[in-house]
């Protein structure tokens, strides 16, 4: 018998007016209601979580901070226990992914510019950096406040069903460029970046899994770029740019989070302001975006979502309602509410693992 666990992360500091308190972990029931297992706190900004593979240990960043920090996972309740942190990782480190042996954590340090590799204990247990780290460098965007210097945004490993690649693509908020990276066997690292529109403030990737394609959604012009990617040379190139809100909205609005489905038919966007989901229908034939529907989050912020293991429900974490909302994926493709949620307070990350019980 399988349990499915999921392990939400959250905003904890008075500076982010939040109310969570440390990492919760639910366990998932087949009938999709979430029950309440433990909350691992105190614990500063788990802002963003990831499984090792092995599933025996999660890890977590510690945003507006300066660490990365692992938990084991009980194989038999899905609880989790402090394994050790590790700082030098840049300040404000916003998203973390494995290397392609899984043997090493890469980090993204927002405030700090910078690619940070953690090498792994064969417990799980993380390493010191290893020096030297990535700094983008390149001219800020035009935004007066939110792009004064490179701000690397997220950094998840290439994969896809037919090419499992050591780059890692790395949207910069900041310089409004998206990178490619990798280290090499003698430790030194390699990058080739592309710039996107002027201010378009890239945040999130996707990867079709099929195409060479990449779908980089940018935070600050509420768009989504089609971006072409080489996975042997590491090349990049930008082909198409469209709208991830309603023509005729106005207001103040940001991108936030990008999940695609396993089929590569759709994507799903969130934007906070019009506190919506967007769901843009991809075309078959050349995966370029061909329409795009709305559906409200169900709540305030939504900076995040994602596929359940099942493929079929969307949770949207709701930042400022402190509530993750359930959605089911019918045959459109379009999520509709399910009526289910989860208080928690100010949850900003979800990850899933399923163990044999």
């Amino acid at each position: 018998m399988q349990r499915t666990f999921a392990y939400v992360g959250c905003r904890t500091t008075r500076e982010r007016n939040a109310q969570g308190k440390g990492i919760s972990v639910f366990e998932v029931h087949s009938n999709g209601v979430w029950t309440h297992v433990q909350t691992l706190a105190p614990l500063v900004n788990p802002s963003f979580l990831a499984v090792h593979p092995d599933r025996r240990t999660l890890y977590t960043v510690h945003g507006d901070n300066e660490s990365v920090s692992a938990f084991r996972i009980d194989p038999l309740t899905g609880q989790i226990s402090s394994l050790n942190s590790q700082s030098g990782v840049g300040h404000n480190p916003v998203h973390l992914s494995f290397s392609r042996e899984a043997d090493a954590l890469i980090i993204a340090g927002y405030a700090t510019g910078n690619a940070t590799r953690i090498p792994l204990d064969a417990d799980g247990a993380l390493q010191t950096p290893v020096a030297p780290a990535i700094r983008f460098e390149g001219v800020p965007g035009p935004h007066r406040v939110e792009q004064k210097a490179s701000h690397p945004h997220h950094i998840p490993r290439y994969a896809t069903p037919g090419r499992d690649s050591d780059w890692h693509i790395v949207p910069d908020k900041g310089l409004d460029t998206v990178s490619a990276i990798r280290w090499l066997a003698d430790g030194t690292s390699m990058v080739h970046s592309r710039h996107a529109r002027e201010g378009a403030g890239p945040r999130h990737v996707v990867f079709h899994p099929h195409f060479p394609l990449l779908y980089v959604v940018n935070e600050l012009h509420s768009t989504l770029t089609t971006w072409s990617f080489d996975p042997v040379s590491g090349g990049l190139e930008p082909l198409h740019t469209s709208s991830v809100i309603p023509p005729n909205h106005h207001d103040l609005t940001r991108a936030a989070a990008i999940a695609i489905a396993v089929d590569g038919g759709r994507l799903y966007v969130t934007n906070r302001g019009h506190d919506s989901i967007s769901t843009i229908s991809l075309d078959g034939k050349s995966g370029y975006p061909v329409s795009v529907e709305w559906t409200p989050a169900q709540g305030k912020c939504p900076r995040f979502l994602c596929l359940g293991p099942d493929d079929k429900s969307l949770y949207v974490a709701n930042e400022n309602s402190h509530l993750i909302v359930q959605f089911q994926v019918d045959e459109s493709g379009v999520p509709r509410p399910t009526g289910r949620t989860v208080s928690t307070g100010s949850p900003v990350c979800i990850v899933f693992s399923t163990i044999e019980a």
